[in-house]
């Protein structure tokens, strides 16, 4: 029941007109609606979103709840929610169209692959919300320098990448690589931001998972971080 579920999803969320898949990550191909091609390098605000408004992209963004609060709150800011799997997006996606959330869409794709997708310093921010660890493999975190050399390209100058975390290794190795990287300036850091007023008020909004760590006792942690 549960495979046919998420194979009823995969088929729907190709006709949804706020998400764009890239099927095959050796071929830089946006299909849209029906598998129509698109070309959105450089044209995201513009094609995608119909707008000039800032452009920021959440990362390993699962069910999009992140980018779904975010988008809420700020209307004349477009949210991109970026993940491989299409069963997860499909989740955000429909809400998105159920609530009529044109701020908020959607790209299928693997991360590693997403410089093939858009131009150069077109990017405002990003987030990083509670991704996948990957204990004993530091060159798949989102936070190991071949990502943050991505992430110089993608954003603009002084661009800001936000990450949340409830894992204290990969908060470790994120102020590690951080330090140690040429191109970065850290803005803040925090290993228990629930401990004290929040200093920004876009970390109160919770995922899923996020709930879930907290019930277990889990302190959430937030790195800031400016790229140069």
């Amino acid at each position: 029941m549960a495979r046919r579920n998420k194979l009823t999803k995969f088929s729907e969320v190709l006709s949804f007109p706020n998400v764009v898949e890239n099927f095959e990550p050796s071929e830089p191909i946006l299909m849209i609606s029906d598998n129509e091609t698109i070309d959105l390098k450089g044209r995201w605000k513009s094609d995608f979103f119909k707008n000039e408004n800032p452009l920021i992209l959440e990362l390993a963004c699962g069910r999009g709840e992140y980018s779904l609060a975010l988008g809420r709150t700020n209307p004349n800011i477009n949210y991109l929610g970026v993940d491989i799997k299409g069963a997860r997006i499909w989740k955000g996606a429909k809400a998105a169209l159920d609530e009529g959330l044109d701020n908020v869409k959607f790209l299928r794709c693997k991360i590693e692959t997403i410089l093939n997708f858009f131009q150069e310093h077109e990017v405002d921010e990003i987030w990083i919300t509670f991704p996948d660890p990957f204990h004993g493999k530091e060159n798949r975190r989102l936070t190991a320098y071949s990502f943050l050399d991505r992430y110089r390209k993608l954003l603009k100058p002084n661009g800001i990448i936000h990450l949340k975390t409830d894992d204290d290794i990969l908060y470790e190795f994120t102020l590690e690589s951080i330090s140690s990287y040429a191109h970065t300036d850290l803005l803040y850091a925090n290993d228990d931001i629930y401990a004290s007023t929040l200093l920004y008020p876009e970390l109160e909004h919770k995922t899923y998972y996020e709930l879930q760590h907290l019930g277990k006792g889990k302190k959430i942690k937030y790195v800031r971080v400016q790229l140069k």
